[in-house]
C-alpha cells in the first residue's frame, strides 16, 4: 500500500507541474495519465485485480493509453512522447504474455503490467523542464508537427 501511495504522490506533483508549465503534448500526456488513473480506480470498484488470468479491463485502459500515447508521439513536436508511447506498449506486451501462456505468476504478471508506469511521471517531469527552458531560452517553443514556430505573421498596410 505504501508503494501505491508513493507512486499517487510522484504521479500528482508530475501531473500538477506539467498542467500548469508544460505546452500542449505535456498538457496531453498529462490528461492520458489521468485518465488512466481515474479509468483504474472505476475498474477496481466493479471488478477486483486478480492477474491469474489475462486482465480484460485492464488490457482495455492499456490499448487506449497506447493508443492515445502513440497519437501524440506522432503529432507532437518533440522527442520525448516516443519514450512515453514505448512505455505505454510495455503493458500490452504484458498481456499478450500472459495469453500466451497462462502459468505466468500473477506476480509476475502484475509487475509486468505496472514497471512502466513508474517511468512516466519523472519522463514528464523532464519534458516539462526541458519546456520551460526552451520558452525562457527562445521565447516560445513550438508544440505540434505543423504548426508555425513563430506568431502568426503581421499584415502589412496597403
Amino acid at each position: 500500500m505504501v508503494r501505491i501511495a508513493i507512486f499517487l504522490t510522484i504521479l500528482l506533483a508530475a501531473l500538477v507541474y506539467a498542467l500548469r508549465k508544460g505546452g500542449g503534448p505535456e498538457r496531453a500526456m498529462a490528461l492520458i495519465l489521468i485518465a488512466m488513473a481515474v479509468a483504474d480506480q472505476v475498474l477496481h470498484q466493479f471488478i477486483p485485480p486478480t492477474f491469474t488470468s489475462v486482465d480484460a479491463g485492464h488490457l482495455a485502459i492499456d490499448l487506449a493509453a497506447a493508443a492515445a500515447s502513440v497519437t501524440l508521439a506522432l503529432t507532437a513536436y518533440r522527442f520525448w512522447p516516443m519514450l512515453a508511447a514505448v512505455l505505454q506498449l510495455l503493458p500490452l506486451m504484458a498481456h499478450v504474455g500472459k495469453a500466451a501462456d497462462m502459468s505466468v505468476h500473477p506476480v509476475a504478471y502484475l509487475t509486468m503490467q505496472v514497471a512502466a508506469s513508474w517511468l512516466l511521471p519523472p519522463l514528464l517531469v523532464f519534458a516539462t523542464w526541458r519546456h520551460q527552458k526552451r520558452v525562457r531560452a527562445n521565447g516560445s517553443d513550438r508544440s505540434w508537427l505543423g504548426s508555425s514556430r513563430r506568431s502568426r505573421p503581421k499584415i502589412a498596410n496597403s
